[in-house]
C-alpha cells in the first residue's frame, strides 16, 4: 500500500505542477491582453476628449487648418448603418428560422450554412470590392446605396447564425405542446419559438451593428466620401470610418484631432452595443 501511495502522491504531485502552470501561463495571457486593452481605451480617451467638442458634432468636415466638425460624417455613418441593419435583419433572421424550424438536416440548408460560414469569415474588404464591382462599377458611381448594401451583406451572416443558435436551444417541448394544441407552424415559430429566444435574437442583431459600425474597408470601395452634408443615399456619403482613416494620415493637428474624437465616438457606441448584448444575454440565461 505504501508504494501505491507513494504512486498517488506523485501523480497529484505532478498534476498539480501542470495545473500550477496553466493557470500562470494563463493568467499571464489575460494579463497581456487587458494591458493592451487599456492602453487603447485610455490613449483613445485621452486623445478623442481634447477634440470632443460642440463644434466637432455640430460642423462639417472642414477643409485643412480650418475650424469644423464631423456631423457630416456622424450623420451619414448613421444613416447607412441604420439602414442596413433594416435591410440585413430580416432577411438574416427569416434564414435562421429556416434553418432551425424548416429543414435543419436538407441539402439547402448545409449549403446555405457554408456560403453563410464562408461570409462570416470573410474579409470586410472582399465584401466591399464585391459591392464595388456589382453595383459602383455599373452605375459609374459612388453611393450611400451601395455602402449600405456592404454593411447589409455583414449584417446578414451573423443574424443568420445567431437566430439559428437561439432557435435550436429552445426546448423542443414546447413546440410539442404547441402542435398538441392544434397550433399552425407559423404561429408555434412567431408566438413561441421567437418569442422565447427573443433575447438572444436581439443580442445577435446588437453585435452585428457593433460589427459595422467601425467598417472602413467596404465604405471605401461603395460610400467613398463627402466633405458636405447629404442626405442623397444616391451620391457619395460620408462615414465616421472613412474620415478617421482620411484625418488621421494627414499632417494636420484640426483634422487629427477630428479623427481622435470620431475614434472616441465609436469606440464608445461599439461598446455600449456590446454591453447591452452581454446584458441580454446574461439576463436569458
Amino acid at each position: 500500500m505504501s508504494a501505491q501511495d507513494d504512486i498517488r502522491r506523485a501523480a497529484y504531485a505532478r498534476r498539480k505542477r501542470v495545473n500550477i502552470l496553466a493557470l500562470t501561463l494563463s493568467l499571464g495571457a489575460m494579463a497581456f491582453g487587458l494591458f493592451w486593452l487599456f492602453w487603447i481605451l485610455w490613449e483613445t480617451l485621452r486623445l478623442g476628449v481634447g477634440g470632443l467638442t460642440w463644434a466637432a458634432l455640430t460642423q462639417m468636415t472642414p477643409p485643412p487648418n480650418e475650424a469644423g466638425g464631423i456631423a457630416n460624417a456622424i450623420y451619414g455613418s448613421f444613416l447607412m448603418v441604420v439602414l442596413s441593419t433594416f435591410v440585413g435583419t430580416p432577411i438574416g433572421i427569416m434564414a435562421g428560422i429556416y434553418l432551425a424550424e424548416y429543414d435543419p438536416k436538407g441539402w439547402l440548408a448545409s449549403v446555405t450554412r457554408f456560403v453563410n460560414d464562408i461570409l462570416l469569415s470573410a474579409p470586410s474588404i472582399v465584401i466591399g470590392l464585391f459591392v464595388y464591382a456589382v453595383v459602383v462599377a455599373r452605375f459609374k458611381t459612388f453611393s450611400g446605396w451601395a455602402g449600405v448594401m456592404a454593411l447589409a451583406l455583414l449584417v446578414i451572416p451573423v443574424v443568420i447564425r445567431t437566430t439559428e443558435n437561439m432557435l435550436q436551444l429552445v426546448p423542443a417541448a414546447m413546440r410539442e405542446a404547441a402542435y398538441a394544441l392544434g397550433t399552425p407552424k407559423w404561429k408555434v415559430i412567431t408566438l413561441i419559438t421567437l418569442r422565447a429566444a427573443r433575447a438572444g435574437v436581439v443580442t445577435g442583431v446588437l453585435l452585428a451593428v457593433a460589427r459595422i459600425s467601425g467598417e472602413t474597408a467596404p465604405l471605401l470601395f461603395t460610400a467613398l466620401n463627402n466633405q458636405f452634408w447629404t442626405s442623397n443615399l444616391g451620391d457619395p456619403m460620408a462615414s465616421l470610418p472613412v474620415t478617421i482613416f482620411k484625418f488621421a494620415m494627414s499632417p494636420y493637428e484640426n483634422w487629427q484631432q477630428l479623427a481622435w474624437a470620431g475614434v472616441l465616438i465609436i469606440t464608445a457606441t461599439v461598446l455600449g452595443l456590446n454591453i447591452v448584448a452581454r446584458l441580454m444575454t446574461g439576463r436569458k440565461s
